[in-house]
């Protein structure tokens, strides 16, 4: 079941657990039926690639695997360190997101 997802495409977040802690990337794709979200850069696997006319040889194909949602936190602009997200009505009346840290608005 999907939830509800406060990390958007273009995000910075880092690994809070598994094997990739510590990793900082910019989220290139959030799959919402999975819970789970794809980072730059972060849990890369090995695809194995059949010849094709483009590429005669085959060979491996690197790429992103998905990880669960639950698993990374967004960076705060101000200070980058992993912070929670609040959300807050802007002067012109849209509802923003912010950080729970520093208060400092994550949409621009």
């Amino acid at each position: 079941m999907a939830g509800n997802f406060r990390l958007r495409h273009g995000d910075m977040v880092r690994v809070i657990a598994g094997p990739h802690k510590g990793a900082e990337g910019k989220i290139l794709a959030v799959l919402r039926a999975q819970d789970r979200v794809i980072v730059e850069n972060v849990n890369i696997t090995r695809k194995t690639q059949r010849p094709t006319q483009e590429n005669p040889h085959g060979g491996f194909l690197e790429r992103e695997a998905p990880i669960h949602v639950s698993n990374v936190m967004i960076l705060d602009p101000q200070s980058g360190k992993p912070t929670r997200i609040g959300h807050r009505v802007s002067e012109s009346g849209r509802k923003i997101r912010v950080s729970v840290a520093s208060g400092a608005p994550l949409d621009e």
